[in-house]
């Protein structure tokens, strides 16, 4: 499993996941760039995403949607607010309409996704920030941090796939 730690801190209203995976920056930065790469892993493996839209530059949105097992959809949208190509992404992040419009249900959180390089591997540091300690303990109720680490343990295979391709 590639996820090291998760840590929940309520006095700063966050969530941390780090994981480690045996391929470069570059190529781990890949998976957040193109929108085809990302719906492979984000979400859970029951959930799969599906992004309808992807304009990763700074002031740029993402919409997306997960699928549960019974067919339903659930929609997302991001707002990239800060792209440091391949070592820094920032993003707001919330739940959406049909057409991936703001919902403001449940409130806006906050990431920030960090690649830093260990010889020929890659450490990834998502922090989210929340609005809130009743949204950070929501998010909790709904399976987030299980949620992220399933789909961030989904990172290895697609990785192998390309480096075996």
């Amino acid at each position: 499993m590639t996820v090291i730690s998760t840590e929940k801190n309520p006095e700063a209203l966050s969530l941390t996941v780090v994981a480690e995976f045996d391929a470069g920056v570059e190529r781990v930065w890949q998976l957040f760039e193109d929108p085809r790469q990302l719906e492979r892993w984000w979400g859970p493996p029951t959930y799969p995403a599906t992004f309808h839209h992807h304009d990763f530059v700074p002031g740029g949105k993402a919409k997306y949607y997960m699928t549960s097992p019974e067919g339903e959809k659930f929609h997302g949208w991001w707002e990239f607010t800060a792209i440091e190509a391949p070592r820094q992404l920032e993003f707001n992040d919330g739940f959406a309409d049909s057409d991936g419009n703001p919902t403001g249900e449940f409130g806006v959180s906050h990431a920030t996704v960090t690649l830093e390089p260990l010889a020929e591997r890659t450490r990834m540091t998502i922090l989210s920030r929340f609005e809130s300690e009743e949204q950070l303990d929501q998010m909790m109720q709904m399976g987030m941090e299980e949620g992220l680490k399933e789909a961030v343990g989904q990172i290895d295979g697609i990785l192998a796939e390309h480096a075996n391709a």
